[in-house]
């Protein structure tokens, strides 16, 4: 077994070669902690934006193209909305929409949060348009199934892929983290030598407390799933909160709004404030800047960091 590196904030690929699989584990610390600090949300809402994290990171990871992995769960119940969007480049975002009034119970599991009348569904877009700006974007949607954000999507691998997949996530408030393995295609159709090893790999991941994953070094949680194996460690990739909200793209969005929306907002309110979902950056446009954005007049510059 070859030494793991520690992981802070990204993930680590390994093998394990006699049995065929791949792995990866992923460590959401600080990155984690961006998200959350600029988000009030009950527990059971940030945990379960954490484990969607963990799994975005996780899977997006391999992406094979410059752009972005964005997984959705669109709910029925108290969550209207979690999204987060990972990048080819390690960055990431992420949040939760709550429907207004929403009561939400300590120990409220996923399906309550989102599936609460069997409408909820699961989301996964894969946008290639920075390195391929003709490229379409892609997008799979399914019906809302599992328990819990790993089952989600490990029955979305299970649809689309159809690669064998297991994920072990949890979230708290300090950390994200997240295990996958998958099992690799038989070369050349020759059956594996370790016939057992994929069902063998299971079992011991299946030994995984979230308490431990939460806890534990990512290589000293490798070391005591498979210390027996043969692991060895390849990859790390370093993962960042990073928010794409530009005072541009907000502009953008206010045309888009159309200049009688806007200046009805400016009359009962003096100016049009607008915060990003993912960050909670706020965006503020008074008559001169919403004047600017439909007849090409530049903005004068002010001491608000927001109107540059």
């Amino acid at each position: 077994m070859s030494a793991p590196r520690p992981v802070r904030d990204g993930v680590l690929r390994f093998l394990l070669r006699g049995a065929s699989v791949r792995g990866e584990v992923v460590v959401l610390d600080r990155a984690w902690r961006e998200v959350i600090a600029r988000h009030a949300l009950p527990e059971p809402v940030r945990d379960r934006l954490g484990e969607l994290s963990a799994a975005a990171a996780l899977l997006g990871a391999t992406l094979k193209f410059d752009g972005s992995l964005v997984l959705q769960i669109h709910g029925d119940g108290p969550v209207a909305l979690f999204v987060v969007e990972y990048r080819s480049d390690g960055a990431y975002r992420a949040t939760a929409k709550l429907r207004e009034g929403a009561s939400i119970p300590q120990d409220a599991p996923l399906p309550a949060l989102v599936d609460a009348q069997g409408r909820g569904r699961f989301v996964v877009t894969l946008d290639p348009r920075e390195s391929a700006p003709d490229k379409p974007t892609w997008q799979g949607i399914v019906p809302f199934e599992g328990a819990t954000v790993a089952g989600v999507l490990e029955r979305y691998m299970q649809r689309s892929e159809q690669v064998p997949t297991r994920l072990w996530l949890a979230a708290d408030g300090e950390r994200a983290v997240g295990l996958l393995l998958q099992r690799l295609p038989d070369e050349a159709g020759e059956p594996q030598a370790d016939a057992d090893g994929w069902n063998r790999m299971q079992q011991l991941a299946d030994t995984v407390a979230p308490e431990e994953l939460l806890t534990l070094p990512a290589d000293e949680l490798l070391r005591r799933l498979f210390w027996q194996e043969s692991l060895y460690a390849f990859d790390h990739r370093p993962c960042r909160f990073a928010c794409r909200c530009t005072r541009e793209k907000v502009g953008d969005m206010l045309r888009m709004l159309g200049s009688d929306e806007v200046e009805a907002i400016l009359a009962e309110r003096g100016e049009v404030e607008v915060h990003c979902e993912y960050c909670n950056q706020a965006y503020r446009f008074d008559l001169v800047d919403s004047l600017a954005l439909f007849h090409s007049l530049a903005p004068a510059p002010e001491g608000d960091p927001t109107r540059h």
